[in-house]
Parts: structure tokens; C-alpha cells; sequence
């Protein structure tokens, strides 16, 4: 397939500009670190809603590019040695973003495996962790009797927040002076435990500083502003 309409994903969501990066999504934690990142960066893209209430992540079209069912993912026309790409995970998508564009990523090597080390602390723990504490806390989870399953994550979540706290102590960002994919990984699930989750108080929120410090701040990005709400939801009849 050396051409972007050729993947079957195009016959369910058509292009409008196919010459542009194509991105499958939904604004959740995961889905707006890709978002994000694009606004970020300038890279022009076109944006396409997965929509779980008609159980999009499950056609053929969407399987063909995250056979995970997940998103987001993108297909990127003007890929690697000029060939269209497919990628899905968020953590990925960010890495190639940021090599992409050259932006997001310090240019030093050690620096760069530390930016990595930082975007797997947040894929392997705080999204994990915060979104089962999300599940028992908020969803059908709430309504299990044994609380220790909630307070297992609870206590996971806090002691996640501690490591983050102890981090950013001194620094702007999770990597110093410089904004990178670590800061864009970390803190969507950052604001959606305190806020869609409502976990502020569970987890001892107030108690972290320099996590609500840096939240602030990433909050306050125009980029991350317009991110947060990609793709928008359909207009109401």
C-alpha cells in the first residue's frame, strides 16, 4: 500500500485532505497526548472521532490499522522513506512526533533516554495504575463491596504522584527547562485522576505541590488547550 486511500481505514473515515497525517481518536488521556502533541508541533493533520458508543474501535476498517482496538492512531502519508505509515500506541506515536518534527525531544542522547525513561514511567505505571483506580472509584468498580482492590490502586496511584512530586522539585518541566512528550504523556492522566476521576482527595492530592505547580502550567498551553478537545464532540440535533 504505497498510497494513504489505499488502507481500508480511508472507506470509513474519509480524508478530506489526504495528503496531511490522519489521526483515529477520541479526547481520553490517551487520545489527547496525540492531539497534543500535533498541536504542539504544527504538523497539519486531520482528525477522525472513534466513537465507543457505536463500538467503532471494533470494525474492520479500525482493526486493520490497531488490531489492539485502541486508540488513537494515525496513519501518516508522508512516512519513513516516503511511504505512508501506520502506528498505533501512544507512547510510539509520541517518539515518532518527536523525530519527526524535531521538536518535543532533547537533542542529546542521554538527555533523549531520559525523556524515554520518563514516557515508559507514565505508560507502565500512572496510566495503568490511574485508570483501574479511575474503574473502581468511578465506573462499575464503585459498587463492589471489598474496597481494597480500589485502595490498592489508590495507594499505588499516591505513591506514583510522590515519585512525580520528587521529580519535578526545581524544574519547570519533568526534563528541566525543556517541555517534552514525557510532559504530554504524564499529565492528561494527571488531570483526569483529580478531575473527570475525582480522585483528588482518595489519592491526598493537595499533598503534591509541584504536581499541581506543573499541572497549572501544562494546563495553561494554548497547544494543550485546543488538544483536550480533539476530536470534538458531534453537534447535538
Amino acid at each position: 500500500m504505497n498510497r494513504p486511500t489505499a488502507f481500508p481505514i480511508m472507506r470509513k473515515w474519509p480524508a478530506q485532505h489526504p495528503d496531511r497525517l490522519q489521526l483515529y481518536s477520541l479526547p481520553t488521556p490517551n487520545g489527547v497526548k496525540v492531539s497534543i502533541a500535533l498541536e504542539e508541533t504544527g504538523l497539519p493533520y486531520e482528525a477522525h472521532r472513534v466513537a465507543f458508543d457505536s463500538n467503532d474501535q471494533m470494525s474492520p476498517e479500525f482493526l486493520s490499522l490497531n488490531p489492539n482496538n485502541k486508540i488513537p492512531a494515525i496513519l501518516d502519508p508522508n512516512g519513513p522513506e516516503g511511504r505512508p505509515l501506520p502506528l498505533f500506541e501512544s507512547g510510539a506515536i509520541l517518539v515518532y512526533l518527536a523525530d519527526k518534527t524535531g521538536q518535543l525531544m532533547p537533542a542529546g542522547a542521554g538527555a533523549r533516554y531520559e525523556t524515554l525513561q520518563w514516557l515508559m514511567f507514565q505508560m507502565g505505571g500512572i496510566g495503568p495504575m490511574f485508570g483501574q483506580l479511575g474503574f473502581f472509584h468511578k465506573f462499575a468498580g464503585k459498587d463492589i463491596e471489598d474496597k481494597r482492590p480500589r485502595d490498592r490502586y489508590a495507594a499505588e496511584s499516591r505513591r506514583l504522584l510522590k515519585v512525580l512530586d520528587g521529580r519535578l522539585a526545581g524544574r519547570d518541566w519533568i526534563m528541566g527547562d525543556d517541555y517534552t512528550i514525557a510532559d504530554i504523556a504524564v499529565f492528561p492522566w494527571v488531570r483526569n485522576l483529580v478531575g473527570f476521576y475525582g480522585a483528588g482527595d482518595l489519592v491526598g492530592f493537595d499533598d503534591f505541590r509541584e504536581v499541581r505547580r506543573v499541572l497549572d502550567a501544562f494546563v495553561a498551553r494554548p497547544a494543550v488547550q485546543r488538544g483536550l478537545d480533539i476530536p470534538p464532540a458531534p453537534a447535538r440535533p
